[in-house]
């Protein structure tokens, strides 16, 4: 999909939203006997496989079918019989399921009837209590408002995406006489040409790199580019044409940046043909030079097209979704096509019942999927879904133009779709097996250390400093499906009358200022809702470092009556070797492990990640504040003018850099302030 804003007054085109009702969010509080089912997340979906519900069982707390066929009859003698959306709500004001219909009234009575209804069914209306219902002009209307409301309130008993990832595009700007090529996520506002979507940002990276080499276009920054007095590495290694210092005019530049968008919006057959053609012009002219500079290009571009694997010759922009089911769990491959090339593939794993049909899990997978992104004009299915021709429509209204959605039976268009399968039926294969090693390495864990449960969240703490400075805590999150790192978290080192390189206080202030949080009611913040797999109360609490580290997390969890964390605390060897760690826990000796002892590489790959975590954080701070203090010894230089300098100039290298005149072109530096600023960073040059 290719969206043109180069006019600043005319941002792109954006669905309109229906207005929706804030919902109450759910109150689960710890220690409460409830269905973690029930419990909406934020966690990426594609980092994990969903957590399956049992049909047989009961769920705790719930009523009969007799009392929620009685809400729900209650509920039809007020029910329109136009199109809608309607909620189903549990004791505890939880939304159960959403649902939309051609006749609010029909459906809902459909549910009140005494038998014909599966277990899933059955358990949702034994648990509602209530209903509301919300009436809707159209049915394609109540179909974008139904998607809407499972993203979100995500109800227990629909199918869940949750995928909290943009995707990432290529942005040609169209605010500048030159203009720069570069990765964008998020709102389309900056005027420009926007290609995409590209499934993961790494293809982005290598399509960028190999546009620069084809096309020459700039990458750097605005403030960058303004302040080049001579031409950057990237020209003298043929990534850019150097329009910042004037090496080449701007009708030439002008034209590499129209081939440019020629190749991105699919003629690039047409483009490697002027290219191909120029190379022949300048081998008769005996300008060899410039007849490498052409086959250059043209390799780049013949690059961009192999990296992108399988290329249809008769769909140009289009989306092929195929699912695989396997074990209870559903895989939804998507790959996108644009401008006749492969832009990549991603694989989704939505939470839904295991007894749902392929069709019904992929139906609803859509409808959510195209909530927050432009549909193109062709999406290709593996399987004929419900309301086919109803989710075509709907996707035609928020797109503006039309959108077929079908189910190809044979040609290329099939192929496209059988490749997407195989691909769903692997990846989820793949999970399935990463899933089950992760299972038998928790529950090996269980049985090592004496847990009472199987872990369904470890929490790993570190800290990190140099001599007491820029200290800062992390910690990261592990569960039955792996590292969670949408919830790892970090905190800076506050507490004034801490003692430089007291990693006990340090230990402490992490800890406490972390359960603390919990303990007041977080569950209130979307953001810390439990999740089906992973709850937000950890199970396990690991702690790197020794009896003394463990001494100062046991007397926080003391402090705050925390009886239900078990806590362990992991000492590296004499040698700080890797296979000789020791095991420490409250009111028990401490053990080691054998060396190859499979649940001694688990409890070392957490303490790793947790130390990657933290040396990360506490370099970015560091980082931070030598650039600060760069700036600050610099005489006459505040706070103002250094905002303005970094503003400028980007970053504190490019600052070293400038020349005294370039320094003087920044707002509120004087030409006495810019020879301040060059004589701090080339001393002696006067």
């Amino acid at each position: 999909m290719i969206h043109d804003t180069s006019d600043p007054a005319q941002p792109p085109d954006q669905p309109a939203q229906t207005a929706l009702p804030q919902e109450p969010a759910p109150r689960n509080l710890r220690g409460q006997d409830v269905d973690p089912a029930s419990i909406a997340s934020d966690e990426d979906e594609e980092a994990r496989l969903p957590e399956q519900e049992d049909e047989s069982a009961e769920p705790a707390g719930e009523g009969t079918l007799a009392v929620g066929r009685a809400a729900i009859e209650r509920a039809v003698k007020l029910a329109p019989t136009s199109p809608g959306v309607y909620r189903m709500l549990n004791a505890a004001n939880d939304v159960l399921y959403v649902g939309k219909a051609k006749s609010v009234k029909k459906r809902l009575a459909s549910y009140a009837r005494p038998t014909g209804q599966v277990a899933r069914i059955a358990r949702m209306i034994a648990a509602t209590v209530n209903v509301e219902v919300i009436s809707t002009a159209t049915e394609t209307e109540a179909l974008l408002l139904e998607a809407n409301l499972i993203k979100q309130l995500r109800p227990r008993f629909n199918v869940q995406l949750r995928d909290d990832k943009s995707f990432p595009y290529i942005l040609i700007t169209g605010d500048h006489w030159a203009p720069q090529i570069l990765k964008h996520r998020g709102a389309q506002t900056r005027p420009g040409r926007y290609f995409g979507p590209f499934a993961s940002v790494g293809a982005v990276n290598r399509t960028i790199t190999a546009l620069q080499r084809a096309f020459l276009v700039r990458s750097c920054s605005d403030s960058f580019f303004e302040s080049r007095t001579r031409p950057c590495l990237l020209y003298q290694i043929k990534r850019c044409s150097g329009p910042c210092t004037g090496e080449i005019d701007f009708p030439g530049y002008t034209e590499l940046v129209r081939e440019a968008n020629e190749f991105l919006s699919g003629r690039s057959r047409l483009v490697k043909q002027e290219l191909a053609g120029e190379m022949e012009k300048a081998s008769h002219e005996l300008e060899f030079e410039r007849a490498a500079l052409y086959r250059d290009r043209l390799a780049a571009l013949s690059a961009i097209q192999s990296q992108q694997g399988i290329n249809p010759r008769t769909v140009e922009e289009a989306d092929v979704f195929a699912i695989h089911q396997e074990g209870g769990y559903s895989c939804v491959e998507v790959f996108f096509f644009r401008t006749g090339q492969n832009w990549g593939n991603r694989a989704y794993f939505p939470r839904a019942d295991k007894a749902m049909p392929p069709e019904e899990v992929l139906g609803s997978f859509l409808a959510q999927f195209y909530d927050d992104k432009p549909p193109p004009k062709l999406i290709l299915l593996s399987h004929r879904v419900d309301d086919q021709e109803l989710l075509s429509e709907a996707l035609g209204v928020k797109a503006g133009h039309k959108v077929e959605v079908s189910t190809p039976q044979r040609g290329e268009k099939k192929d496209l779709v059988a490749h997407a399968l195989t691909n769903a039926r692997e990846a989820l294969g793949r999970k399935l097996a990463d899933t089950a090693t992760q299972t038998r390495l928790l529950e090996g864990l269980s049985n090592v250390l004496g847990l009472p449960r199987v872990p369904k969240r470890i929490e790993v703490y570190d800290n990190s400093h140099i001599m007491g400075t820029n200290a800062v805590g992390a910690m990261i999150v592990a569960g039955p499906e792996g590292f969670l790192k949408n919830q790892y978290r970090k905190f800076n080192i506050k507490s004034e009358g801490l003692t430089p390189g007291d990693d006990y206080a340090m230990m402490r202030e992490v800890l406490e200022r972390r359960f603390k949080r919990l303990l007041s009611n977080a569950a209130d913040d979307k953001k810390d809702k439990d999740d089906d797999a992973v709850p937000q109360w950890p199970d396990l609490v690991i702690i790197d470092g020794g009896q003394g580290q463990l001494n100062a997390a046991r007397e926080i969890f003391t402090g705050l009556n925390l009886t239900d964390v078990s806590l362990i605390a992991v000492a590296k060897g004499p040698d700080r070797d890797a296979g000789r760690e020791t095991l420490f826990m409250p009111d028990r000796p401490s053990i080691k492990l054998e060396p190859r002892d499979p649940v001694l590489y688990f409890i070392q790959r957490l303490r790793d990640e947790a130390h990657r975590f933290v040396i990360g954080s506490h370099r970015k701070l560091r980082k931070k504040d030598i650039r600060e203090a760069g700036l600050q010894e610099i005489p006459g230089i505040g706070p103002s003018r250094k905002r303005a300098l970094l503003h400028h100039f980007g970053t504190l290298k490019e600052i070293e850099r400038a020349s005294v005149a370039d320094l003087g072109k920044v707002p509120g530096v004087s030409a006495e302030s810019a020879r301040k600023i060059f004589d701090f960073f080339h001393p002696g040059s006067s």
